[in-house]
């Protein structure tokens, strides 16, 4: 019965993102501003109400990244062209920082084999290096330094955010690692084809690849938060029933 129910919710959430992506397609093909402005601060809400309605707790850090997330989302509808680059970055600039906080304990840089390490520190210089590259190519063509910094600084998030869940994921392999690295790529994707509507060519298409990307993400960081509760829920059924064993074991003795 547990199992059904399980795989009833998977479906469920699963649907949920469908219909997100299909809205996104048809609101982004139409072009209509409102719809625009509305359609991408509706994944956060849905999908939290999906897992409310099936796991009741939310950590500290989780509800911090929603919360900037979605309101990176919804700050599109209260602000002009001109500070909403700025706003926006800021705002998911923060919540990839509570990302950051999530997953960095999992990190055990002492217990990384050195030819990994190495790896991953090179991954990470070439990854700063273009960043440097394009920071400077940006600083030339834009001439708000505010926003340029901000784009800076929510790039080296990203960087950051993606060094530690590939270095988790390869210390670890872990089914809760991949979510999360699968995440952060679709999130890293969605960002980089938002920079490209922003500062090179608007297309629609870009666009909706745009929001596509970022509720993939979205999906996929949920569905790493519900395997952790579900791993909680395994290990604490596991020492029940163990502590009930072990009780047993002596009421014979």
């Amino acid at each position: 019965m547990k199992n059904s129910l399980n795989l009833t919710f998977n479906k469920v959430f699963f649907y949920a993102l469908l219909v997100l992506l299909i809205i996104s397609f048809l609101v982004t093909f139409i072009g209509d501003s409102l719809l625009l402005k509305t359609a991408m601060a509706l994944f956060i809400p849905t999908f939290l109400i999906c897992y409310v309605l099936n796991y009741k707790s939310l950590g500290a850090i989780f509800i911090s990244f929603l919360i900037f997330s979605f309101l990176g989302d919804l700050s599109v509808s209260f602000f002009s062209e001109e500070t909403l680059t700025k706003v926006s970055s800021i705002l998911y600039f923060l919540s990839y920082l509570y990302l950051i906080v999530t997953i960095t304990p999992k990190f055990k840089l002492p217990e990384t084999d050195k030819l990994i390490g190495v790896y991953l520190l090179g991954v990470f210089l070439i990854n700063v290096f273009f960043l440097y590259t394009l920071y400077s190519v940006l600083s030339v063509i834009i001439p708000d330094r505010t926003e340029v910094l901000l784009f800076g600084l929510k790039s080296m998030a990203l960087i950051v955010l993606a060094f530690i869940s590939f270095g988790v994921y390869l210390n670890t392999q872990s089914k809760q690692s991949i979510l999360f690295l699968v995440a952060v790529i679709f999130l890293g994707f969605s960002a980089i084809l938002n920079y490209v509507n922003l500062y090179y060519l608007y297309h629609w298409s870009f666009e909706m690849l745009h929001r596509v990307l970022y509720g993939i993400g979205l999906y996929f960081i949920f569905k790493y938060v519900i395997e952790i509760n579900r791993h909680k829920q395994h290990v604490f059924e596991l020492r029940k029933r163990y502590a009930s064993n072990k009780k047993l074991s002596l009421n014979n003795y």
